[in-house]
């Protein structure tokens, strides 16, 4: 499915990530596919309220937190700047998707990062 939303569409999500050898970009790979998943999920299943939205971004940050393991075998981990950026891309797509009141916390509650 094609992302339809502009905002959304043009989002290099993860980017200060890659940017830093730190963070191996294949897992990053598989980190933006996850938030694009999210994004198709937004878009196919239009979460009509917050509650709705916090069930879909649960998922997607479960996804993340199986990718840690991924990210130590690498000799990397999500440490500070990592949680920041993938938080505030999580926060990105709420807003662009007409919820800016989401809290980013609740949006990733179930973080182990």
């Amino acid at each position: 499915m094609a992302i339809t939303n502009e905002q959304v569409a043009g989002r290099v999500f993860l980017r200060q990530l890659y940017c830093d050898d730190y963070f191996p970009d294949a897992v990053l790979d598989k980190g933006r596919e996850i938030l694009l998943r999210l994004c198709e999920r937004i878009e196919a299943e239009r979460p009509a309220d917050l509650a709705a939205l916090y069930v879909l971004t649960a998922a997607a940050t479960v996804e993340f937190n199986l990718l840690e393991a991924e990210f130590e075998a690498a000799g990397s981990g999500i440490e500070t700047v990592g949680r920041e950026e993938i938080a505030e891309d999580f926060w990105f797509v709420a807003s662009a998707y007409g919820f800016a009141d989401a809290d980013v916390e609740e949006l990733i509650a179930p973080r182990e990062w």
